[in-house]
């Protein structure tokens, strides 16, 4: 036993004692408290904790839970809070993340585990500044939300790393801290985006093989994609109509056009003679049709403000401004891009035809300032198709494959800039 303390005591001289005991007194965060609160429509769970954190986030279904990761930090949270919970939040588990299928740590991050008792969306994750002898506060508010919503909210981590480090530089002295002040963690880029589901009220569109009607088939895709993009937080929707209702095809174009929208896309389900014949495409402006049927589909959509009775294409004052407009090319190689990130993320999900890119004079895709696309999503005269979209499950997924496709489209807008 003196032989081992004359060994450490040579330890001690020649590292100092600091150096030695460092990793001991290691300098990480401290987490104080963590608790979660039942606020009625919504539900609050709050970590209290020394320093900024760079916090994420991201959801998992089978059982459903929020997961909170962390770097690093000393837990001073007694063991048995986060057995019981409240609202939305069954309860919640917290300690350093396990590396997986290895049973021990994974690079010293530290996890919460929220339990959840439904399916739950994050509805603000904000950070209040020390005040009041309490430290940093990082809140995640959750809301309930459809299980479809859920599901579309599976994958890469949230959160706002960034913005707590850039908050630790810059905060005030408590005393100069508002108390309704929040400062958020990483404010997302929402994105506006108009949805045309095609057809409505007097116009039916197409009727499928065993009767189902391109209008309410068009409609309830149109719902889904809304719900799921605004449930990711990143996009404001417009719908060009939220019921069975006849719109001009140019108020289509308005309405995207009045709510500053980044991308128009409309939404279409053929029927052609030929029932075999199955498959979703997406098509871009052009005033030459790429082929025949291209040519014939684009007259036959272009012709249903005819319905009405009046044709007031020829007296429209966009007709002159678009015709000078459609020399942009920036927005036509914009829609481009997207028609091609999106049937990239299509063919992986479901089947498209052969030629899946085409081009066609719809008029709404006429906007000369808004990237616009008309995706056909399948051809109603075909029977597997129709049964495909009528089914939820099947929308759920093109809407799936329409997100990422949207998702690549504005990360790479965003890089350009």
């Amino acid at each position: 036993m003196c032989r081992v303390l004359k060994v450490f005591g040579l330890l001690l001289g020649g590292l100092g004692v600091a150096a030695l005991l460092a990793p001991a007194v290691s300098a990480q965060p401290k987490v104080l408290a963590a608790r979660v609160g039942d606020h009625g429509t919504m539900t609050r769970f709050v970590i209290e904790a020394t320093e900024p954190l760079a916090l994420s986030y991201f959801t998992l279904a089978s059982p459903d839970r929020v997961v909170i990761e962390l770097p690093p930090v000393q837990w001073r949270v007694p063991a048995r809070v986060g057995k019981t919970g409240a609202g939305l939040i069954a309860g919640f588990r917290f300690g350093p993340a396990k590396a997986a299928g290895r049973g021990r740590q994974s690079g010293g991050k530290s996890r919460v585990v929220l339990d959840l008792r439904a399916p739950a969306g994050v509805k603000k994750f904000f950070v209040i500044p020390p005040r009041g002898g309490h430290g940093y506060r990082f809140v995640l508010d959750l809301e309930k939300v459809s299980r479809a919503a859920f599901l579309a909210s599976l994958g890469a981590a949230k959160g706002g790393g960034k913005a707590a480090r850039r908050m630790a530089r810059r905060t005030p002295p408590p005393r100069k801290v508002r108390p309704e002040s929040r400062l958020p963690l990483k404010p997302l880029v929402r994105h506006v985006v108009a949805i045309d589901p095609g057809h409505g009220g007097i116009d039916p569109g197409t009727t499928g093989a065993n009767g189902a009607r391109e209008k309410q088939i068009t409609l309830a895709m149109a719902l889904v994609l809304k719900r799921q993009l605004e449930a990711s937080g990143r996009y404001r929707v417009r719908l060009t109509r939220h019921r069975d209702q006849f719109v001009r095809l140019r108020q289509r174009v308005a309405k995207a056009r009045d709510s500053n929208a980044e991308l128009f896309i409309s939404l279409h389900a053929d029927a052609i003679k030929n029932r075999r014949f199955r498959g979703a495409s997406v098509y871009t402006l052009s005033e030459v049709a790429s082929d025949k049927e291209a040519e014939e589909l684009a007259a036959k959509e272009n012709k249903v403000d005819l319905i009405v009775g009046m044709d007031f294409s020829d007296k429209s004052p966009e007709v002159t401004n678009i015709l000078i407009d459609l020399a942009q090319r920036e927005t036509m190689n914009y829609a481009a891009q997207f028609a091609t990130m999106l049937l990239s993320e299509l063919r992986g999900s479901v089947k498209v035809l052969r030629n899946s890119h085409r081009f066609a004079g719809f008029a709404v895709l006429k906007a000369p300032d808004v990237p616009s696309v008309l995706v056909e999503m399948g051809y109603l005269s075909n029977a597997t198709d129709e049964k495909l979209l009528s089914s939820a499950a099947y929308r759920r997924k093109l809407a799936a494959a329409i997100i990422r496709a949207m998702d690549g489209f504005f990360a790479k807008r965003r890089a350009a800039r």
